[in-house]
């Protein structure tokens, strides 16, 4: 299998995922990178009418995961932990997050996201440890054309 089609099978994967039926996300993979965009919904607001940090995790995580697994073709990898940082509000337009890998070794890869507001303003960032896990990448979890 090609890159490209490692990238698609992941990307198909994401969307069959069951919690994206809520957030309705568009994912693109390339090498070590991925971008994720949503359009906010006033569902994904809290009480003070702007968008819940969970969210927030949600797109900075995504983007940084997916980022990991366009390096690992044979199993899914899993997030050790992630650190979040929530910079600024927003309440409309899109959150696009970018994720990009730093390093990577045998155990582990290391990866950053950035998460960004309709005019291209930061409004949060995180970074994350990802190894590999024992759950092939298959059919089975949405891992296909």
């Amino acid at each position: 299998m090609d890159k490209q089609e490692h990238y698609t099978r992941l990307e198909n994967m994401y969307q069959s995922a069951p919690v994206n039926a809520f957030y309705k996300p568009r994912l693109v993979v390339s090498e070590g990178h991925s971008e994720i965009e949503i359009d906010i919904l006033e569902q994904h607001h809290h009480a003070g009418h702007a968008v819940h940090g969970s969210v927030y995790f949600k797109m900075l995580d995504d983007a940084a995961f997916f980022a990991a697994n366009s390096l690992e073709f044979n199993v899914f990898v899993l997030t050790v932990s992630f650190t979040t940082y929530l910079t600024r509000p927003v309440s409309s337009g899109i959150m696009r997050s970018v994720g990009k890998v730093v390093n990577s070794n045998k155990s582990q890869f290391i990866a950053e996201s950035v998460v960004y507001n309709a005019e291209g303003k930061e409004i949060g960032r995180g970074n994350g440890i990802f190894v590999r896990s024992k759950v092939a990448l298959s059919p089975e979890i949405g891992y296909r054309i």
